[in-house]
């Protein structure tokens, strides 16, 4: 550092028409009010300081005032992080913009007319970006959030890995593979995070978790909320008798849109036995609006084009082989029936040491079941009639917040079997032809940006903002203050209340430490 400042000090001397002093009374030339050409530009300042790491850039504003006014400019630090993060920049952004506040941080006019009775502070901001961010505190504060683990379970598969990784390190099984079914949910979830944390070699006890809930409920009746919030309590029961030692536990509709960086939207998620569309208002799910379920999920594509296949005479010896081929050739049409006629379809895939399979119109017909189920058979909505139907409810929804109206227009799309090609194309040009010119005007579907890691890779952008573990997350200390009930102040369903508001204010009025100091 001192030999950068030297060399750009010398250069300015070079230009200079009057002699400077020695060295030492460099600093001091900077300080006074002397000749204009004595000192440092600050423009030259800024350029030495970008280039500085973020621990001489601290230093730096000790030494004297025009240096510390330069390198406190969060410019520069917002300079620092879009360095450090690269193309993740966005995503940083997006959160510390919008998830820094974290829940039950909220004032009530943030919340839908209609639901502030029941949704006391727990709506999201408004999409607006704030250019006025803390750069500085927040990236000393950044350097000090514990690395994470994130385990995003799903019907299917669940993935797991690190929050400062670009990836899942690994998936798994569904949880109902682990144990006997029927034998008590603890001992099931207990195996299941003791695999887990044996897997990636690691103490429990020595970082937080972000866990991924699932949306799929199709019965809102008080067993089920009472089964839900069982579930929720014992999960938390059992990762703190583990040693964890913070848990965060966000539904996977909201982390996809997380993903996406938008905090609303409907949310498309296509899982291992069926695709529900949940409309998410400022981080809220809103089940009171109504949640649509649909029977097409992942493994009907796959057992459909199975049976595509037989019929065509192509024999393979496993499911995974039928799953293989969906994920790598299948592509969904832009039009149907016109697809059948074009005679470039065909493409092949080499699968293990099943050999090469050739696939032509089996491609694009497994996944037109999606928007037209009676092709397999099945008994149930189309993919395009779900989600016009959610944007009907959602259309109706009154709003204080005119910057809403639209909120309902965007659609995000999650899931293994989402990031088939030419997906969103087709529910767009379908959407747009089923509702009204006011309702489909504007709407945007957005693939997973992600592949099918899309709830984890939100769960990566939460469990990286400055005030994850203060904000998100339900420490041990609290659940063993509070008791289980507390955990349910972090459940963002709109009909979900918690037993008593003084839970609500108990668990949020008890003392933490305040955010880190920048440094200085």
């Amino acid at each position: 550092m001192a030999s950068l400042l030297r060399r750009a000090w010398s250069s300015v001397r070079q230009t200079s028409k009057e002699a400077v002093g020695k060295s030492q009374s460099e600093d001091m030339a900077m300080e006074d009010d002397g000749p204009e050409v004595m000192k440092l530009p600050g423009e030259m300042l800024f350029s030495i300081f970008a280039r500085l790491d973020s621990v001489d850039l601290a230093h730096v504003s000790a030494v004297c005032k025009t240096w510390h006014a330069i390198a406190d400019d969060d410019a520069l630090w917002e300079a620092r992080l879009v360095a450090d993060n690269g193309p993740l920049w966005p995503s940083v952004q997006f959160a510390e913009n919008f998830l820094r506040a974290g829940f039950c941080q909220r004032p009530a006019s943030d919340v839908p007319t209609g639901h502030r009775s029941r949704l006391p502070g727990t709506a999201l901001p408004s999409p607006t970006l704030n250019a006025l961010l803390p750069f500085r505190s927040i990236y000393s504060q950044r350097a000090m959030v514990p690395r994470a683990i994130i385990f995003d379970g799903g019907s299917g598969y669940a993935k797991y890995g690190w929050s400062d990784e670009v990836a899942p390190q690994d998936t798994l099984a569904t949880f109902l593979e682990f144990g006997n079914i029927e034998s008590p949910l603890y001992p099931r979830l207990k195996h299941l995070f003791t695999v887990i944390f044996d897997r990636m070699r690691v103490k429990a006890s020595a970082q937080p978790i972000v866990l991924s809930t699932p949306t799929v409920h199709s019965d809102d009746s008080q067993i089920e909320k009472k089964a839900r919030r069982q579930l929720r309590e014992t999960t938390f029961s059992v990762l703190f008798e583990l040693g964890v030692p913070a848990i965060c536990a966000i539904d996977q509709a909201v982390l996809a849109l997380f993903a996406s960086n938008q905090t609303s939207g409907i949310v498309v998620n296509i899982g291992f036995h069926v695709t529900t569309v949940a409309p998410v208002l400022h981080g809220v799910v809103m089940r009171s609006l109504g949640l649509e379920i649909m029977g097409q999920g992942a493994m009907t594509l796959t057992v459909h084009l199975s049976e595509l296949m037989h019929q065509s005479g192509l024999r393979f010896a496993s499911m995974y082989t039928a799953r293989t081929l969906k994920e790598k050739l299948c592509y969904v049409a832009q039009d149907f029936v016109e697809e059948h006629y074009n005679e470039n379809c065909e493409a092949s895939c080499e699968v293990g040491t099943e050999g090469t399979f050739t696939l032509r119109s089996e491609r694009f017909r497994a996944p037109e079941i999606l928007f037209q189920p009676r092709l397999g058979n099945l008994r149930t909505m189309a993919l395009h009639q779900a989600v016009a139907l959610c944007i009907d409810h959602c259309y109706n929804l009154p709003l204080e917040d005119a910057a809403d109206a639209n909120w309902y227009k965007n659609i995000v799309l999650t899931g293994g079997s989402a990031c088939l090609p030419g997906l969103s194309g087709r529910l767009e040009k379908e959407l747009s032809r089923m509702l009204p010119a006011d309702m489909s005007d504007g709407i945007r579907v957005l693939p997973p940006k992600q592949g099918p890691y899309s709830a984890w890779f939100g769960a990566k952008v939460l469990s990286n903002v400055s005030t994850f573990q203060s904000a998100w997350c339900v420490t041990r200390k609290q659940f063993k203050r509070l008791g289980p009930s507390c955990v349910h102040d972090h459940d963002i369903y709109d009909d979900d209340m918690v037993e008593t508001q003084s839970i609500r204010e108990q668990a949020w009025t008890m003392e933490r430490p305040g955010p880190p100091a920048p440094y200085r």
